[in-house]
């Protein structure tokens, strides 16, 4: 087995395998900001497989999210229909919410890619990958290039990343994915045509 296959293996189960150094790291990442810069990937297999190259123009960003039901403040006056339900329905999964706090910080970046680290009871720990796309060694590699171009500008907020795309439901495709395609808007704009 290949190096990058054994750290595939143990992160599988890593409350098993690694065990108490996982636990250790949840309890300093707990004590750190919400968004913190890495040198180098805590998952190198994973990243690699998603776009991650040890280059210039290219940072890693570890984001801390809050689990939980996402919910409205409580409602004190007024007698609405919208006033019946507090819990926010969003079509938005923890992991899109990850890529778009790292992109808000981090403006003249583009998010690649991310994938997840940790978890606790409160939290769950995302690590986004994020590339500069005016820089040259970008530009010159055949791989990343195409993130450069103006379509891709800002791409985490229109749902394009890997996450976005499923909270979007571009993951299936033909029978029970019909109404998906292009767009669940266009769709129904073209139903009313």
């Amino acid at each position: 087995m290949g190096l990058y296959q054994e750290i595939r293996e143990l992160w599988k189960n890593p409350k098993d395998e690694l065990g108490k150094i996982y636990r250790e790291r949840l309890i300093l990442w707990r004590r750190e900001p919400v968004l913190v810069r890495l040198e180098r990937p805590t998952r190198l297999d994973r990243a690699r497989s998603l776009g991650y190259r040890a280059k210039k123009g290219i940072i890693v960003i570890r984001v801390r999210v809050n689990r939980g039901g996402r919910k409205r403040l409580k409602i004190r006056k007024g007698r609405k229909s919208k006033h019946f339900r507090r819990r926010k329905i969003l079509g938005k999964n923890y992991q899109q919410v990850a890529e778009e706090r790292a992109n808000k910080k981090y403006i003249n970046l583009e998010v690649l890619n991310s994938y997840k680290v940790g978890e606790d009871g409160k939290h769950y720990w995302y690590e986004v990958i994020l590339v500069d796309p005016q820089a040259p060694e970008i530009k010159s590699d055949k791989q990343l290039q195409w993130i450069c171009s103006g379509k891709h500008r800002k791409r985490v907020y229109r749902g394009l990343t890997s996450a976005g795309r499923k909270s979007r439901g571009l993951r299936s495709h033909g029978l029970g994915a019909e109404k998906v395609r292009p767009s669940r808007r266009a769709v129904r704009i073209n139903r009313l045509r």
